[in-house]
């Protein structure tokens, strides 16, 4: 067994962090809701997917041109 040691040592995996803050938002809008499902479009706005997608798109244009 290994057990992470004592004191200043912690790792920070941002990746991780930023799906934990992604889940956290859905939790929010799901209990938002009501008894409802979420709709894809909803989730798709609460994970900001066409922003994403934009600036993935943006991205892609700058390292083409």
């Amino acid at each position: 067994m290994h057990v992470a040691p004592v004191g200043g040592t912690a790792v920070q995996d941002h990746v991780a962090l930023a799906e934990i803050e992604l889940c956290g938002d859905l939790i929010i809008a799901a209990s938002a809701a009501g008894e409802g499902r979420l709709s894809l479009e909803s989730i798709d706005a609460v994970l900001k997917v066409a922003e994403e997608r934009e600036a993935r798109g943006v991205r892609e244009v700058a390292a083409s041109g």
